[in-house]
């Protein structure tokens, strides 16, 4: 029984004095995020999905958990050490929050593990591979592990020991170690800490020769079919007296520090923000531990030891009933085995648009705007627009924001061949993309030693709108070009999230786009734009406005959005607004949703679907019935107070006509009937698989991939 959503019911009248601020109506944020999690490991316990996705799956679980504490966990205690008396979206304490959050995070990593040890190694076992324990190889099998302890991991190890004399060593965010307690021959006991290094593979291949039954006949196929593995620590600590000669071993295990990743940047106590980034970087490295991680049989005497030097109470310490860091699971899918992972595809690229097409990438936008759709469509036609575009005489300029490029960047490389010929470039590169900082760090440094002119972000606000400017001389006179898109200028991740690209040269949206980079890099205070929506500025005001235009059309109002998160308190009290109104209200939301859908008298015209697959859900989609004038709005905000009000985002209008039919009729409508990947929202916060209706069900990301005929274009 749904006690939840029952009390939820109950606690709402059916009338028109009910109280849309009632805390009751609104879902906690983090539990939510972990909710979403739980929809992640459904996917590494679901038998239809190949069994190396399933084990990728789970690795991604492990990580997100890993983030889940270094940053909400640790913003969380950091607001009960300053005595916040804020309550959350749900009229939770601090307290509370914490407490509710680290019930689940238990119950979670309790799935997780049940999942890895009683689904996952017996299909990897079924499926010939096997992950062992070091202490079950034949004689055979550890000496070539032993080899390549000797060969390879033993020349990269570091023991540190821990004495009067000398302190006891940091312990880096995320990393495995060892804790060691050795004996003297006088009967004196040292302890060591150990660290596992990060460079190796933390899965130790054994040898398939070693590994196939004796006398069994096998052909090289099948025997290729067949690996054994044995975990890196496993091997290390049965070698430990390698660096310990003379001292008996007396036990050693292993441990993993969970470190608060939340530092705050003291912009406005800096003259130069990058110099303040770097040091906030830094500075994470020795931040609080929040949680210890470490197995089930360690001593009293050593978890002393972590606790009292690790600064950590006794409640933040977990002992786990496996391996440490699933994470490390993601080595697996690199295993030759096609028939256990996804089929490959490769992203196409329409034929106007491809590198081997004569046309001129510039005649094909003005010919009208074009919209890819990726990770189907490929995001090649992007970063040949920027190469173009950086060798073309007639281009006079290149403007662009970077959020999340990652390395060995086309993008970026494409700048600097721009400012090689010539091009006036400007960049704003956002310093504080959290776990970006260092790469962007570089790539800002590089772009201003050879002349670009950098921008390092806002004091106050994070830049995460996504646009690129590239201005023309035609003999028409200047000419912009855009594009405009929902994900990061990132080649790696166009390959895995869901997003979508907009080329244009739209006058009024070129013109916006100019004043935007005004803004950007210089002082503005420009409080209108002529079709774009910029938040801080007009975002919230103008999607305030659209939805309330729908809600003036009543029971023939129709609302579908799709976006990553939806938290923002005064967005969900409007929806409930439009829904009291009689609007129809479709919401895909991907990850966390503050909002409960189907309670009577509030949202009983909303649904809430979350789709989770092979790919990341990425893109944001407004779409705006508006009694038959429909409009879309794309772009990189979702419905979040930080996105309304602490960032610079952008939602772009969709122009062409048959454009928003497309995405109407193929992306959303898509998206609405898959019943593979998609759960359904409940009014206690909680998801159920969509129902199957019909001879088959509808996995919408592979509908995309096998119907190129139908992607947007």
């Amino acid at each position: 029984m749904d006690t939840t959503a029952t009390a939820a019911e109950e606690t709402v009248p059916e009338t028109d004095a009910v109280n849309l601020d009632d805390p009751v109506l609104y879902m906690n944020r983090e539990l939510s995020l972990l909710e979403f999690q739980k929809r992640v490991l459904e996917e590494a316990r679901d038998a239809r999905n190949k069994l190396l996705e399933r084990v990728k799956f789970a690795s991604i679980v492990s990580s997100n958990i890993d983030e889940f504490f270094m940053v909400r966990v640790a913003a969380m205690k950091q607001k009960l050490e300053k005595g916040s008396m804020d309550l959350s979206i749900d009229g939770r304490t601090m307290t509370e929050q914490l407490t509710a959050v680290l019930a689940s995070v238990d119950q979670l990593m309790a799935d997780l593990y049940e999942c890895f040890q009683k689904q996952l190694m017996p299909a990897l076992i079924e499926n010939g591979i096997v992950i062992a324990d070091y202490g079950s190889l034949d004689e055979r099998e550890r000496e070539a592990v032993d080899r390549y302890y000797r060969e390879t991991i033993f020349p990269t190890l570091t023991p540190l020991a821990f004495d009067p004399g000398r302190p006891f060593p940091h312990i880096s965010n995320l990393s495995l170690n060892l804790a060691i307690v050795l004996r003297d021959t006088d009967g004196q006991r040292h302890f060591s800490r150990l660290k596992v290094p990060e460079v190796l593979p933390p899965l130790v291949s054994v040898p398939a020769a070693l590994t196939k039954k004796r006398g069994a006949k096998e052909s090289s196929r099948d025997a290729a079919r067949h690996s054994k593995f044995v975990w890196i620590e496993q091997v290390i600590a049965a070698n430990l007296s390698s660096l310990f000669p003379g001292l008996e071993i007396v036990e050693a295990h292993p441990f993993h520090v969970t470190r608060d990743a939340e530092v705050a940047i003291q912009e406005l106590e800096s003259d130069d923000l990058l110099e303040s980034v770097e040091q906030a970087v830094w500075r994470r490295r020795f931040r609080q531990a929040i949680r210890l991680q470490t197995d089930t049989t360690i001593s009293d005497g050593i978890l002393d030891i972590l606790i009292e030097n690790l600064e950590i109470e006794p409640d933040e310490v977990t002992r786990i009933p496996g391996p440490l860091d699933l994470s490390r699971l993601r080595q697996l899918p690199s295993v030759d085995r096609p028939d256990l992972k996804d089929e490959p595809f490769e992203p196409w690229c329409p034929a106007d648009l491809s590198a081997e097409a004569d046309d001129d990438p510039f005649a094909v936008i003005r010919a009208g705007d074009r919209l890819l759709h990726h990770p189907y469509q490929s995001f090649q036609p992007v970063i040949d627009l920027l190469q173009k575009a950086a060798h073309d005489p007639d281009v006079l300029a290149i403007k662009m924001t970077l959020y999340r490029v990652g390395r060995n960047s086309p993008i970026v490389q494409a700048l600097l061949e721009a400012i090689e010929n010539g091009k006036q470039v400007a960049v704003l590169v956002e310093l504080k993309a959290r776990f970006d900082e260092e790469s962007n760090i570089e790539w800002a440094k590089k772009l201003e030693n050879e002349g670009v002119h950098v921008v390092y972000g806002f004091v106050g606000l994070k830049v995460h709108c996504k646009i690129a400017l590239i201005v023309r001389r035609e003999p028409e006179g200047i000419r912009r070009y855009l594009h405009l898109g929902t994900g990061n200028y990132n080649a790696t991740t166009a390959r895995l999230y869901t997003d979508l690209s907009l080329l244009t040269c739209d006058p009024d949206l070129g013109a916006d786009a100019t004043d935007l980079f005004n803004s950007l890099t210089g002082y503005s205070h420009k409080r209108d734009y002529r079709k774009l929506m910029v938040a801080p500025v007009t975002l919230r005001s103008r999607m305030t406005a659209l939805i309330r235009r729908e809600m003036e059309h009543g029971a023939k109002g129709r609302l579908l959005f799709k976006m990553n998160a939806l938290e923002d308190k005064g967005m969900i009290h409007l929806l409930y607004e439009a829904s009291r109104a009689g609007v129809k209200i479709d919401l895909i939301v991907r990850g966390l949703c503050c909002l409960r859908p189907s309670i009577p008298g509030v949202s009983e015209n909303i649904t809430v679907r979350s789709i989770v697959g092979r790919f990341l859900e990425h893109s944001r989609l407004y779409y705006f019935e508006n009694g038959g004038n429909e409009e879309i709005y794309i772009g990189s905000a979702d419905l979040m107070p930080r996105n309304l009000d602490h960032r610079v985002e952008l939602l772009f209008p969709i122009l062409n006509t048959t454009i928003v039919r497309r995405l109407r009729d193929t992306v959303l409508k898509t998206c609405m009937t898959d019943n593979r990947r998609a759960r359904i929202g409940k009014a206690d916060g909680t998801y159920e698989f969509a129902p199957v209706e019909g001879p088959k069900s509808l996995d919408s990301q592979s509908w995309f991939i096998h119907h190129r005929a139908h992607t947007v274009e």
